[in-house]
Order: structure tokens, then sequence, then C-alpha cells
């Protein structure tokens, strides 16, 4: 239990985190969250104005924790084609796992998701500048063909969109779904590869 004065807005969000997984997006409540920790509902209004803003920070940690990985293969140095085909493989385990290792809150998360579609439209565009950033860099180094980048990205991203887009976790299970990947990666890099 947290007292009101040693509070933080990470307990609270990590207590959301346990109410939505117990109560379920619908009846998960501020005071349900407050409970938890021991303190007035108020406490928690002090971090977060409503109800809608605690879930919206939520969801934007949730979707943070997903991918941070991806920011670092994004920047690292190395052959451009092996670190877009990391990071391509880095969201799609990443998005399984949450599905397939907690599918009742990849459920809630989904429903959330559908709510903030601001934050869930920023997190995208991060995703789609990270891609971006690896192949003006396979550009810059010769290993990929010149191309228009941020519409590349965008490509890329969509073309990739059956493994990390949670429409399709249902088949994310699949013992297929690794062969369809690969498959799906070998077309994109000879579109890229700077000799094709």
């Amino acid at each position: 239990m947290a007292t009101d004065s040693a509070l933080t807005a990470e307990q609270i969000m990590s207590a959301t985190e346990d109410a939505l997984r117990r109560f379920g997006p619908a009846k998960a409540t501020v005071v349900d969250v407050a409970r938890t920790l021991g303190v007035s509902h108020g406490s928690v209004y002090r971090f977060f104005p409503s109800k809608a803003a605690l879930r919206e920070a939520v969801t934007e940690r949730w979707l943070a924790q997903a991918h941070d990985d991806l920011r670092f293969i994004a920047i690292e140095p190395g052959p451009a084609a092996e670190r877009l085909y990391r990071w391509l493989t880095t969201l799609f385990a990443a998005k399984r796992k949450k599905a397939l290792d907690d599918p009742q809150l990849f459920a809630t998360y989904m429903t959330l998701v559908g709510e903030a579609s601001h934050t869930v439209d920023a997190h995208l565009r991060t995703l789609v500048d990270q891609i971006a950033q690896i192949l003006q860099d396979g550009i810059e180094k010769g290993e990929f063909r010149h191309t228009p980048v941020s519409a590349t990205a965008r490509a890329v991203f969509e073309a990739t969109a059956h493994f990390h887009d949670p429409a399709h976790a249902s088949g994310w299970s699949d013992p297929a779904a690794e062969d369809r990947f690969e498959a799906v990666w070998k077309l994109i890099l000879r579109g890229l590869a700077a000799d094709a």
C-alpha cells in the first residue's frame, strides 16, 4: 500500500493494469485502483485528471513497453538489412508474446487502444519513423536503392501488418506464421536491395 505522499504515477498505472486484468475495461474504476493502493480516489485524480486520462496513460505505457527494444535496433550500427529484419521480427515476437501469454489482458488493451486513437496514431508514427531511420541508413550505405523513405517505411509497415496488427492475432499461433513472415520479408528485401 502507498501513502498519499509516496504515491507515484507508475504505481497508479500498475494498479490500474491489475484492476483491468481483474475487472475488465468496462467495470474497472478509479475507485478500484485507489482501493488497491490503499489511498483515496482523489489521490489518483491528483496524478490523472480523469479516468480517460488514466486509461490513456496506461495504454501509452503498454505500447511503449511492448516495443522498447525497437528503438535501440533502429539506431544501432550494422547492416541495415539485418537491422530491419531484426526490427520486424522483434515487433512480431513482442506482439505475439503479449497476445498468447495473457490473452485476457491483450483483449483488454485492444479495447483501450480503441479508445485512445491519437495515442495509438502517435505510437504508429514512431514505429514507421524507426523503419524510416533504418531505410535511410541503408540508402546512405548503398545497401538499399534510393526510394522515398517515408512512403517506403509506411509500405514496409503495412506489408507486414499481418504479423503485428492485433486484428490478425488469431493467426499468430499458427505454426506456419514464421514461414509466411519469411516469405514476406524476402519480398520486401528484394524490393529494397540496391541491386534490384
